[in-house]
C-alpha cells in the first residue's frame, strides 16, 4: 500500500513537470531576421545630350544650341573648335575651261586663331537653349561641360560658304589659248611672206625679159 503512494506520487510529479514542456514545444517560433537582403541596383543617371537646330548652315545664320540632362541651374561651359572642310562647299560655282570644261573649285575654310567659349545657364530640369551665329566656316565641334554636375556632352555643325563667287578662269588652259592664236599669226605672216618674195620674183624675172 505505501509503495504504490510512492509510485502515484511519482506519476504525479512526472506529469506536471511534462505540462508545461508541451506547452513550450507547441508555442510557434518567431520567424529569423534577415538582415543580407540584397538591394535592387540604382539606375544610372541619363547621359546629357547637345544638339544643334540645323547640322549644316551657310556663313551669316544663326543655329540654336539645346543641352539636356546637365545639372539644375547649373552654369554650362561650351568650347567651340573649327577644322577646314574637306569637301567642297554645296552650290560652290566651277572655273571654267577655254574649252567649255569646268573645274570644281575648293573653297577657302578659314581657321579660328583659338577655340570660341561662351557659358549658358541651365533650369531647374538641367536644360538650356542658347543662340549661335558662326563668324568662321569649316567644320564647328562644340563641347558643353556643366561646373557642378561634370556631365558632358558634344555636337557638330558645319558653316560653308553662300556666297556665288564669279566663274574664274584656269591659269593653264588660259595661256594656252593666246599662244595657240599667236602661233596661227605667226604661221599665216610666214605664208604671207613666202608668198609675197615669190611676187617680187616674177616681178623681177618679167623685168628682165623684157
Amino acid at each position: 500500500m505505501r509503495l504504490s503512494r510512492i509510485i502515484m506520487a511519482l506519476a504525479v510529479g512526472l506529469a506536471v513537470v511534462a505540462v508545461p514542456t508541451a506547452a513550450g514545444a507547441a508555442q510557434p517560433q518567431p520567424a529569423p531576421t534577415v538582415t543580407d537582403t540584397p538591394q535592387p541596383p540604382p539606375y544610372p543617371p541619363e547621359l546629357a545630350s547637345l544638339i544643334v537646330s540645323r547640322p549644316t548652315i551657310n556663313l551669316g545664320e544663326t543655329i540654336v544650341l539645346t543641352g539636356r540632362n546637365f545639372g539644375p541651374n547649373e552654369t554650362v561651359d561650351i568650347v567651340v573648335s573649327v577644322r577646314p572642310l574637306a569637301a567642297p562647299a554645296a552650290n560652290q560655282a566651277p572655273a571654267r575651261r577655254s574649252d567649255g570644261t569646268t573645274v570644281a573649285m575648293a573653297p577657302v575654310a578659314y581657321q579660328a586663331s583659338a577655340p570660341l567659349r561662351f557659358t549658358a545657364r541651365t533650369n531647374a530640369a538641367g536644360e538650356f537653349s542658347r543662340s549661335y551665329k558662326p563668324s568662321v566656316t569649316g567644320l564647328l565641334t562644340f563641347t558643353a561641360t556643366g561646373r557642378e554636375s561634370g556631365r558632358t556632352a558634344t555636337t557638330e555643325l558645319r558653316v560653308l560658304d553662300g556666297r556665288q563667287p564669279p566663274p574664274l578662269p584656269v591659269t593653264g588652259d588660259s595661256l594656252g589659248t593666246p599662244m595657240k592664236v599667236g602661233g596661227g599669226l605667226v604661221g599665216a605672216g610666214a605664208v604671207l611672206l613666202l608668198l609675197s618674195l615669190a611676187w617680187r620674183h616674177r616681178q623681177r624675172l618679167g623685168l628682165r625679159s623684157h
